[in-house]
């Protein structure tokens, strides 16, 4: 019993100084200006969402239309906004 109350705190002293998980988040108002410039110059119209990637980190664009009615998928870089993942949706 002694053992399994010992290796029970011993986990939970482990997850307690374990590092959180960054989080996806989305632009904030400086960020979404530029983005949508870029997007627009990019010839895109509309999109359903912008989220800036951990894992990148890069920038995310989900779903993103253009004048034609094309949907594209997109990964821009973080600092310079240049297209660096480019999906075609069907």
């Amino acid at each position: 019993m002694k053992f399994l109350v010992s290796a029970s705190l011993l986990v939970l002293a482990s997850l307690s100084l374990s590092n959180p998980a960054l989080a996806d988040r989305n632009p904030n108002a400086d960020e979404l200006t530029m983005l949508t410039a870029e997007l627009k110059k990019l010839g895109y119209v509309s999109w359903e969402e912008i989220e800036l990637d951990d894992d990148g980190p890069y920038w995310e664009i989900d779903d993103a239309r253009k004048e034609d009615g094309s949907r594209w998928d997109l990964k821009l870089d973080e600092k310079s906004l240049e297209v660096i993942e480019l999906d075609r949706e069907d």
